[in-house]
């Protein structure tokens, strides 16, 4: 009886080894197999600037931040709430002429400001002020459009409208840490924004399609009319928007600087049909605004 039971004990012994063989030669049991590698993190960039804000513009998820909802002077990124204001205007002519004064010129003067340098007496169209307002950042033609699409029987008082329009429309979008007292940056210690109120502008701007070609066109060429009826060809107004040049994908947006505001700057690009958009404010220098922006893209495409 005991060598029956170790037969059958044996048989199946073998049994199960022959199973396992064939198991092993057919390929069927394998090792456990490894464990992937987790991805690592994109390590959070380090700025200069002093405030920096950046987001997915598909969703307005935010995809980095410092100093975000801080205050600070916007500097020439306040023209792109100009630019705004203008292009929301009903029934707007883009080919509408406006008449270069001298008050315009006057101010740049005395602001020592940054200029389109416009001739007074010459009839400029609204879709040239507006090149003239964002690529050479010219404070002349902010001027022009101010008093242009401000009502009001004094130039002051259409100034003065002007700039209540782009506070009605930066409470429109919500934003509570934003004002404007100047057309152009050039303000009275009252224009302030943040890197997250300034990106959602721009967001908002991006989604005017004129709007759109002016801020990614890196140089411009105004033909305008003269007193006597003639044509001048203006020198062409490049974009102070270096990043078109320097960064691929890159569609906009504006610079700024200023004694208060140091160096700023509103960015955005496109990448395999995604778009990341911001803003660094207060930055040490118009190189290093640059490579800030340039860092926040790199991490921002990489989030999305």
């Amino acid at each position: 009886m005991k060598i029956g039971i170790q037969a059958i004990r044996l048989r199946r012994a073998v049994g199960v080894a022959v199973s396992t063989g064939a198991m092993v030669s057919a390929g069927v049991l394998h090792a456990a197999p490894a464990q992937a590698a987790p991805v690592q993190a994109a390590p959070v960039p380090t700025i200069v600037a002093k405030g920096g804000f950046v987001m997915n513009n598909a969703n307005g998820k935010a995809l980095y931040s410092k100093a975000a909802d801080t205050r600070r002077s916007t500097g020439s990124t306040t023209k792109i709430m100009t630019a705004k204001v203008v292009l929301a205007q009903k029934n707007l002519n883009l080919d509408a002429k406006v008449t270069i004064q001298k008050a315009y010129s006057d101010y740049i003067v005395s602001k020592n400001a940054s200029s389109a340098r416009l001739i007074v007496g010459d009839k400029v169209t609204v879709r040239q002020l507006l090149y003239g307002l964002m690529l050479p950042s010219g404070c002349d033609a902010a001027y022009a459009l101010a008093d242009k699409f401000g009502t009001g029987t004094t130039r002051s008082a259409r100034v003065k409208s002007f700039i209540g329009k782009m506070n009605a429309d930066a409470k429109k979008l919500g934003l509570k840490n934003t004002h404007f007292d100047s057309f152009d940056g050039i303000g009275n210690g009252k224009n302030y924004s943040t890197p997250r109120d300034l990106t959602k502008i721009a967001s908002s701007a991006m989604k005017n399609s004129t709007f759109r070609s002016i801020v990614k066109t890196k140089k411009y060429t105004a033909k305008t009319k003269t007193k006597s009826g003639g044509t001048r060809t203006m020198a062409p107004w490049t974009n102070t928007n270096t990043l078109l040049s320097s960064y691929s994908g890159t569609i906009g947006v504006k610079t700024g600087s200023g004694s208060a505001s140091k160096y700023c700057l509103v960015f955005a690009a496109t990448r395999n049909g995604k778009t990341v958009i911001g803003t660094v404010l207060a930055s040490s220098s118009a190189a290093q605004r640059e490579k800030d922006a340039k860092k926040l893209l790199g991490y921002g495409f990489g989030k999305i």
